[in-house]
């Protein structure tokens, strides 16, 4: 599942990397969605004439009177302080991908949590438990590889996996996709970064199709989507009820094409793996 509504208020405060260098500074309580705003000229004047291209500073505040505080301290300051706010902030929030472990599910655990409690990316409505995400892990890695982000200081940003799209033997060669982000991560490319990497290693273990379940609406999921090459294939409405009824979009994105027989399905090997993560900025 991808995308949705949240439940929880928060508040953050933040600048965005506009096309031509500037910095432009403002307070939302859903980064992502704000950002998306920002970068499809829906968000402020200033940065549909600039072109806002990503986050360069992001922190969260107790709540929106301290956003809007936090916000007129910043608009003060000047350049030079602005860009060693950002330099240090994207040093620290850099992300650094890697393999997960059943070691990781409590981090994980932790995310996956949040959406079930504060947001409709998932339909699930009550949390897991360690011992249940602890064979999750487990059982995903046996179809593919798990992946992680990671800031600098070892906090997890987010992770990426894929699961077999149906039990049925023929269906060997299509999973579904499943991305979730730390609520603080979102819309500063962790998302992205993370789907592009688990492309790369869906097709090196030789998958043909790679499916996306959407609540929908959400623009913002579905654009993203649409920019990694995915095709919307059907649309359900008032398919569940989670504080309202949500509808869901199905998304296709073929890895591969043509009418032969299909090689068997085989995991990418620890050193294929590196090697892509690599790219994509692996620890």
């Amino acid at each position: 599942m991808s995308g949705g509504a949240e439940h929880e208020e928060r508040a953050y405060v933040y600048m965005v990397r506009c096309a031509g260098g500037q910095l432009y500074t403002g307070w939302t309580n859903d980064p992502g969605a704000r950002l998306h705003a920002h970068k499809t000229g829906k968000g402020a004047k200033a940065t549909r004439a600039m072109g806002a291209k990503r986050f360069a500073y992001l922190e969260r505040c107790a709540d929106k009177s301290d956003a809007l505080r936090r916000e007129a301290a910043l608009k003060k300051l000047p350049k030079a302080k602005k860009e060693a706010l950002c330099g240090e902030w994207e040093g620290k929030n850099l992300p650094r991908l890697s393999v997960a472990t059943r070691a990781d599910a409590a981090d994980i655990l932790e995310i996956y949590n949040w959406y079930v409690l504060n947001h409709t990316a998932t339909f699930q409505v009550t949390p897991s438990t360690l011992e249940e995400y602890e064979d999750w892990v487990d059982n995903t890695r046996k179809v593919a590889p798990l992946l992680l982000a990671r800031d600098a200081e070892g906090k997890l940003l987010g992770y990426a996996c894929a699961h077999r799209w149906h039990p049925r033997e023929a269906y060997d060669w299509s999973v579904e996709s499943t991305i979730y982000c730390a609520p603080d991560a979102r819309g500063l490319g962790v998302g992205t970064l993370l789907y592009r990497a688990l492309l790369e290693v869906l097709d090196a273990c030789g998958y043909w199709n790679v499916y996306a379940l959407v609540a929908d609406p959400n623009p913002a999921s579905e654009h993203i989507h649409q920019r990694l090459g995915f095709s919307c294939v059907g649309r359900t409405p008032h398919t569940a009820y989670k504080w309202g009824w949500l509808g869901l979009s199905t998304w296709w994105l073929a890895l591969r094409s043509g009418s032969e027989k299909p090689a068997p399905i085989r995991l990418a090997s620890p050193e294929e793996t590196a090697a892509i993560l690599k790219k994509y900025g692996s620890i």
